[in-house]
C-alpha cells in the first residue's frame, strides 16, 4: 500500500547548467537539420568545458549544413547568455565531429515496399500526469522549474543584471494523504556576480519563492538554503565540465513517476527515446484531464526496426475511475503508436526542440507552431465519450 505522507524532493537546473548548455546545443543542431529536411536524422551528442565545445554524432541530411552547425552552437550559447572569460560564445573552440548515419541502422528503420518505418531503437518510454498542479505535473519539479524560469527571466531582461546563467532548485514537499501540502525545504544555488552580497541573492530569492508557491507554503526559515556554499561565482562549463543527456529526471518528472532510461535532446523525433516518451505524456495528461483518474503512468516499449509497440501498460495507482484494460484498448484506437504515428499525430517532424531543453520538456504551455504539442489535451472529449463520462 503505497504511503500518504511523506517528504518527496525534486530538483531543477537553469539553462546555463552545463549539462543544460549541451542539451541545448544538440537540440539546436536537431532543429538546423529539420528545419532544412524535416526527414533528417540526427543523433547529436556535445561536450561543453573551459572554452571548448565538442559536438558529435550521426546525421543524414543535406551536407550544406555541417558548416552552419558551429554557428548555431555560438547563437546557443550567446542566447544563454555566457560572455565570461572561462566561456564566451565569441571565444570557445568549438570542434564538430557530426558524420553519417550508420546504413544498418537506416535499414532497420526506414519504411520500404510493404514496410512501415520501425523504431530507431529498442527501449522503454514512460509518460506520466497527475492533479498535484495545473499542469498535470508533480509539484516538487514544477516549483523547481518555475523558480528557475523567473530567476531566467529578470536575468535576461536585465532587472538582476547580477545573476549568472547557473543554477540549480531543488524543492522539498510535505504530503499529507497523497496531497502536496508545503514545503519542507527549498534549496537554490544560483550563479552571481562578485559585487553583489549573499543577503542580496537570498532576498531575491526569497521574493520568488513566495511568488511561485501557493500561499502559506513557504518553508521555514532555517530550511532556506540559498547559496550554501557562500559563493558561486565560477559557474557553467567553466566550473564543471557538461554533457548532452545527463539531467533525464530532470527533464521529466522529478523522480515521481518511472523513467525509461533514454534521454531526449539530440534526437530527432524518429527516435523512440524521444518522441515516444512525449506520446506517454500526451496520452496520460489527456486521461488525468478527462478526468478518467488522478494519476496515470503509461509504459510503452518498442524493438528497433519494428513499427508497432511491444507492449502498452497503464497503471492508475488505485486512482482510476475506469477500466484499465479498456482505457489502453481506448488510447490505442485515438492514437497510432508507430513512430510514424507519434511523428504525424503530434506532428513532431519540426524545428521545435531548442526551446525544450531546459525547464523540462512536460508541463509546458503548446506553442502557436506546435512546439510542446504533446501537452494538448485534445483528446479529451473523445476519452469521456469513451467512457460515458
Amino acid at each position: 500500500m503505497a504511503k500518504s505522507n511523506y517528504v518527496f524532493t525534486s530538483e531543477s537546473v537553469s539553462e546555463g547548467h552545463p549539462d543544460k548548455v549541451c542539451d541545448r546545443i544538440s537540440d539546436a543542431v536537431v532543429d538546423l537539420y529539420l528545419a532544412e529536411d524535416p526527414v533528417a536524422r540526427v543523433a547529436c551528442e556535445t561536450l561543453a568545458t573551459t572554452n571548448r565545445i565538442v559536438i558529435a554524432g550521426e546525421v543524414r541530411g543535406p551536407g550544406s549544413l555541417l558548416k552552419k552547425v558551429e554557428e548555431v552552437a555560438r547563437e546557443a550559447v550567446r542566447d544563454i547568455g555566457y560572455e565570461q572569460k572561462g566561456f564566451h560564445w565569441a571565444t570557445a573552440e568549438v570542434a564538430v565531429h557530426l558524420h553519417a548515419q550508420s546504413a544498418d541502422i537506416a535499414v532497420g528503420v526506414d519504411a520500404a515496399g510493404n514496410k512501415d518505418e520501425g523504431a530507431g531503437d529498442q527501449g522503454i518510454m514512460f509518460g506520466y500526469a497527475c492533479t498535484e498542479t495545473p499542469a498535470l505535473m508533480p509539484a516538487p519539479i514544477y516549483y523547481s522549474h518555475q523558480l528557475l524560469k523567473n530567476l531566467a527571466q529578470v536575468r535576461h531582461s536585465g532587472e538582476t543584471p547580477w545573476l549568472g546563467p547557473d543554477a540549480k532548485s531543488q524543492f522539498s514537499l510535505q504530503y499529507r494523504d497523497g496531497k502536496p501540502v508545503g514545503a519542507t525545504s527549498v534549496v537554490l544555488s544560483t550563479q552571481h556576480s562578485e559585487t553583489v552580497s549573499q543577503e542580496e541573492i537570498r532576498e531575491t530569492a526569497r521574493k520568488h519563492v513566495l511568488d511561485i508557491l501557493p500561499e502559506g507554503w513557504m518553508c521555514p526559515e532555517e530550511a532556506f538554503y540559498v547559496n550554501p556554499t557562500g559563493r558561486f561565482v565560477i559557474g557553467g562549463p567553466d566550473g564543471d565540465a557538461g554533457l548532452t543527456g545527463r539531467k533525464i529526471i530532470v527533464d521529466t518528472y522529478g523522480g515521481a513517476a518511472p523513467h525509461g532510461g533514454g534521454a531526449f535532446s539530440g534526437k530527432d523525433p524518429t527516435k523512440v527515446d524521444r518522441s515516444a516518451a512525449y506520446a506517454a505524456r500526451y496520452l496520460a495528461k489527456n486521461v488525468v484531464a478527462a478526468g478518467l483518474a488522478d494519476k496515470c503512468t503509461i509504459q510503452l516499449s518498442y524493438a528497433i526496426g519494428v513499427s508497432h509497440p511491444l507492449s502498452v501498460y497503464i497503471d492508475t495507482a488505485g486512482t482510476g475511475h475506469v477500466d484499465e484494460d479498456k482505457l489502453s484498448d481506448v488510447l490505442r484506437q485515438l492514437m497510432n503508436l508507430s513512430p510514424r504515428g507519434i511523428r504525424e499525430h503530434l506532428k513532431l517532424n519540426r524545428p521545435i526542440y531548442a526551446r525544450t531543453a531546459a525547464y523540462g520538456h512536460f508541463g509546458r504551455e503548446p506553442d502557436a507552431d506546435g512546439g510542446f504539442s504533446w501537452e494538448k489535451t485534445d483528446l479529451v472529449a473523445d476519452l469521456k465519450s469513451a467512457f460515458g463520462a
